[in-house]
C-alpha cells in the first residue's frame, strides 16, 4: 500500500471537470499540498494506507469555493448603510467612514473576520481589492487561506498613498515582491474603477501586467449613470476606454457588467476577458442585471463573487449560485439560463480561471492543491437527494458545509475553525462597531 497523508471518503464527489460529472462512492488522496489520486473508495481503501482518514458517507466533497470579488475588511462596515443607490452608499456613507477609520489595525481585524466567515462558508480562495492590501496578504497567509491582493489604484489620496504612482509602487513593493515566494498568495493590479482612476496611470498599469503577467481587477459598467456619465466625459462607453487603452485582454477581470450590449458582449468574447459576477450586490444596490447567459452564450468566461460584506451584506457564495442561477432564468426568460451544474462551476473554476489559478485549483484533479469542501446533504432541507449538484446549488447553504481543507490543511473540522480565534475576532469586530457607530450616531448595542 502506498504511504500518504489524508484519504477523504464521500458519498458523492463532484469535480466539476468534466462538466456535470458526479462520482458515488469516491475518494480523493492527498499527500502533502496536493490531489494524488481520485478513484472508487473501495479500491482506495486496497491502495492506500493513510495518516487521516475521514469517512463522510452523508457528504458531497467540491472543490473549494473562488469568492471572485471581495473587499474583505469593509466586513466590519456590515450594516452601516443599507437600502441607498451606489453613489449615494459610497460618497456620502463609506467613504467618509473609511476616510476615518481605515487603517492597518482595521483591515487586519476585518479580514480575518472575514476569512472566517468564508472558510465557514466553504470559501478557500479569494480575490480582494482594498486599501493596505500588504495586511490582507500578510493576515491570509498567516491563515493558510488562498489569496489574491489587488493592489488598489486610485487617482485620489487615502490612507494608503496619496497618488496613483505611490499606489502602484507600494503595491508592487510589500504585496507583490513581499510575498512572491509564498503558494497561497497571487497579486493582481486593482484599479478601482474608471471614475477614479486617470489614463495615464490606466496605461502604467497595462504595461506592468504584461510585463509581470499580472490579472487587471476592476469595477466596471456598475451602473446606468456611471457609464452615462463615463460618455459625456471622455465621449465613450468604459470599456471602449479601456480596450483603447489596451487593458482588454485575456488578464482582466472586470467585475458587475450590468450595462452590457450585444457589441460589448462580443467584444469581451473576442478578448478573451473575464466578467465577476456579483448578483446579490447588484440588486441590494438597485445597480441592475449582469446578462450571464448572453456571456455564456459567447463564451465569455464568468466567475461569481459576493462584493463587500458592506453592500451585500454577507460574504455567503451559496448564495450567490443560488441567486445567480435564479437571476439568469428571469433576466433572459429561460428556465435552462443558468442550470446548476454551470452555476457551480463559476463558483469554483470560472473564478480560478478568471485569476490566473485554474492550474492550482478549482476543481478536482490530481496533481491539484487540495482545496476541497465536504457538504453534508444528509439533512431534513436536502434530502431525498436525486441529484447532488442539484441540491448543493438550489437546496443546501453554508450551514452545510462542515470540513474545509486549503491546500491539504485543514482549516473547519465539524464546523469548528482550525487556525482562527473566533471569540478574539467577535470581541474586535464589536469594538470596531463601537467606535464607528459612535461616530455615526448608531443606537448603542445591547449589554451582554
Amino acid at each position: 500500500m502506498d504511504t500518504i497523508d489524508t484519504l477523504i471518503s464521500a458519498r458523492w464527489v463532484v469535480p466539476v471537470v468534466p462538466d456535470g460529472l458526479t462520482l458515488a462512492d469516491h475518494s480523493v488522496a492527498i499527500h502533502g499540498r496536493r490531489i494524488v489520486d481520485l478513484l472508487p473508495t473501495a479500491e482506495a481503501l486496497r491502495k492506500y494506507a493513510a495518516a487521516t482518514h475521514h469517512e463522510l458517507p452523508g457528504h458531497a466533497l467540491i472543490p473549494g469555493l473562488v469568492n471572485a470579488h471581495t473587499h474583505a475588511a469593509m466586513s466590519l462596515l456590515r450594516g452601516l448603510a443599507d437600502d441607498l443607490t451606489l453613489e449615494t452608499w459610497l460618497r456620502e456613507h463609506i467613504w467618509p467612514t473609511e476616510a476615518r477609520w481605515v487603517s492597518e489595525a482595521f483591515v487586519r481585524d476585518g479580514t480575518r473576520l472575514a476569512i472566517a466567515e468564508m472558510l465557514r462558508g466553504g470559501t478557500t480562495c479569494f480575490n480582494d481589492m482594498y486599501f493596505f492590501p500588504n495586511v490582507t496578504a500578510r493576515v491570509a497567509a498567516g491563515l493558510g487561506m488562498r489569496a489574491s491582493i489587488g493592489m488598489i489604484v486610485i487617482d485620489f489620496p487615502t490612507a494608503w498613498a496619496d497618488n496613483a504612482d505611490e499606489y502602484i509602487a507600494r503595491g508592487l513593493r510589500e504585496v507583490m515582491d513581499a510575498h512572491k515566494g509564498e503558494s497561497l498568495i497571487s497579486t493582481c493590479f486593482a484599479p478601482h474603477a474608471p471614475y477614479t482612476i486617470s489614463d495615464a496611470p490606466l496605461a502604467r498599469i497595462r504595461t506592468l501586467a504584461d510585463e509581470l503577467e499580472r490579472p487587471v481587477h476592476i469595477h466596471l459598467h456598475e451602473t446606468a449613470a456611471e457609464v452615462a456619465r463615463h460618455v459625456e466625459q471622455y465621449g465613450c462607453r468604459p470599456l471602449a476606454r479601456l480596450d483603447r487603452l489596451g487593458l482588454l485582454g485575456p488578464n482582466l477581470l472586470a467585475v458587475h457588467m450590468t450595462q452590457l450590449d450585444a457589441e460589448e458582449i462580443a467584444l469581451l468574447a473576442a478578448r478573451g476577458a473575464s466578467v465577476a459576477h456579483c448578483p446579490q450586490s447588484n440588486l441590494k444596490l438597485a445597480s441592475g442585471f449582469c446578462e450571464v447567459a448572453r456571456l455564456r452564450e459567447a463564451c465569455v468566461n464568468v466567475a461569481l463573487g459576493t462584493d463587500g460584506a458592506a453592500s451585500n451584506n454577507d460574504l455567503d457564495m451559496w448564495d450567490e449560485m443560488r441567486t445567480a442561477a435564479l437571476l439568469a432564468k428571469g433576466v433572459a426568460g429561460r428556465a435552462d439560463a443558468l442550470p446548476a451544474r454551470e452555476a457551480l462551476r463559476m463558483a469554483t473554476l470560472g473564478g480560478a480561471q478568471a485569476l490566473g489559478l485554474s492550474e492550482e485549483t478549482g476543481s478536482i484533479e490530481c496533481g491539484k492543491a487540495a482545496d476541497l469542501v465536504a457538504v453534508d446533504l444528509e439533512r431534513i432541507e436536502t434530502q431525498p437527494v436525486y441529484d447532488p449538484i442539484s441540491q448543493l446549488v438550489y437546496a443546501a447553504g453554508r450551514e452545510a458545509v462542515t470540513h474545509v481543507w486549503v491546500a491539504g490543511r485543514p482549516q473547519l473540522v465539524d464546523r469548528e475553525l482550525v487556525q482562527l480565534d473566533t471569540t478574539e475576532i467577535m470581541a474586535n469586530a464589536a469594538a470596531w462597531r463601537e467606535r464607528i457607530g459612535e461616530q455615526i450616531g448608531a443606537p448603542a448595542a445591547p449589554a451582554g
